[in-house]
């Protein structure tokens, strides 16, 4: 199971990194091998600002669809769009080419407050 040290993760599964004031954020490896092929990301929420938790997008998998929550408060300024014709990026590459979006983060030490590499470890059992 691939889980990066230099990443901060969320109990729904999601991994963050952040440059600044703007955050990358995209699906775990344990997530994406929970859903499996992954056939749609689906983004609506571009150039909005959401709280954090709020659903921020959908991925679907060929036997289900789930719900993307936002691990900072901040306005989405960017998604992958690469995603839209090859979806599979999330599950060869879920730490780089499969990011989904970029977050223009509105209070960065809420960073902090997120799950390090261990605390993730531990809540899926790795």
């Amino acid at each position: 199971m691939n889980i990066p040290a230099n990443l901060k993760y969320t109990k729904d599964h999601e991994w963050v990194s952040l440059e600044g004031d703007i955050a990358t954020v995209g699906i775990t490896d344990f997530a994406q091998k929970e859903l499996g092929d992954i056939v749609y990301v689906e983004v609506e929420t571009l150039d909005q600002t959401l709280e954090k938790d709020e659903v921020f997008g959908t991925v679907e998998a060929v036997k289900t669809v789930s719900d993307l929550f936002l691990p900072l408060a901040g306005e989405i300024v960017e998604f992958n769009e690469s995603l839209e014709t090859t979806p599979e990026k999330v599950n060869s590459d879920p730490y780089g080419d499969g990011w989904m979006v970029k977050v223009k983060v509105a209070d960065v030490a809420d960073f902090d407050s997120l799950l390090d590499s261990e605390a993730y470890k531990n809540l899926i059992g790795a």
